[in-house]
């Protein structure tokens, strides 16, 4: 990615924002969104992760990196009530959530796990886009101008009656953070989301991670994409040898 795309990322994020928005900013990160203590993941008789302690800040970034099979993919889609896991405490917005509710109901509404090759029905993109809302009871009348909206800002209006089938990898990309949007998630998990991406979509799917990021929502990227990793404002973490580092 050019240092001018870097450049209006960081742009975008700060634009506007006064002394005071600033250091409201500042406090909010510092609040945990996702605390987990003591989460471990086998497949059969393997320890794939043993991860003693995962905090994750209110309307911050992560990415995380590590080896092919270090289990990345599996930690987000555990994060995301996808896979099971064993886990000794689990705290989701100063909440119990273990001890109120039976994971991962309670978290269903508050994060959204979008897979690396998404998965798309054969409608349109319109009807993809606004998918999450229709199953959560939404109106038609309420559905159409957030999917709207989400369109124009993910640049997929154009295509608004297309067969997600004829999409090309990227513009797939962006449908899908489309439908995540509009679910306005506290806790986005993103899967290698530039992965087999050219580089005039990849610098069109990153530039969109920010906004979401200012709209209120945290995010955990797992990837390799240097651009992604190098992104201002964000934190890393590494899975190596089955261990969590933060670094």
């Amino acid at each position: 990615m050019s240092i001018g795309i870097h450049s209006q990322i960081s742009a975008a994020v700060y634009e506007n924002e006064g002394e005071s928005q600033r250091v409201k900013r500042r406090d909010e990160r510092r609040k945990a969104l996702l605390g987990v203590r003591g989460l471990r993941k086998r497949h059969g008789d393997r320890l794939l992760f043993d991860i003693d302690r995962l905090e994750i800040a209110t309307h911050s970034a992560y990415v995380l990196t590590g080896m092919n099979g270090a289990g990345k993919s599996t930690l987000l889609r555990v994060l995301g009530g996808l896979e099971r896991a064993e886990i000794d405490s689990l705290r989701f917005a100063g909440e119990d959530v273990l001890r109120v509710h039976p994971y991962p109901r309670a978290l269903r509404r508050a994060i959204v796990y979008v897979h690396q090759h998404p998965i798309l029905f054969s409608t349109s993109v319109a009807d993809n886009i606004g998918y999450g809302l229709v199953v959560r009871g939404e109106k038609p009348e309420t559905v159409r101008p957030v999917v709207a909206e989400a369109m124009a800002w993910a640049g997929v209006a154009h295509l608004r009656d297309t067969d997600p089938t004829r999409l090309s990898g990227g513009e797939k990309q962006r449908v899908a953070l489309a439908r995540a949007k509009v679910l306005e998630p506290r806790l986005l998990l993103l899967d290698e989301p530039t992965a087999n991406l050219d580089g005039a979509a990849r610098e069109q799917v990153i530039a969109l991670i920010p906004t979401m990021i200012e709209a209120g929502s945290s995010v955990i990227i797992a990837c390799h994409d240097r651009d992604l990793i190098n992104l201002p404002g964000v934190q890393r973490l590494k899975l190596r040898d089955g261990h969590l580092e933060h670094r």
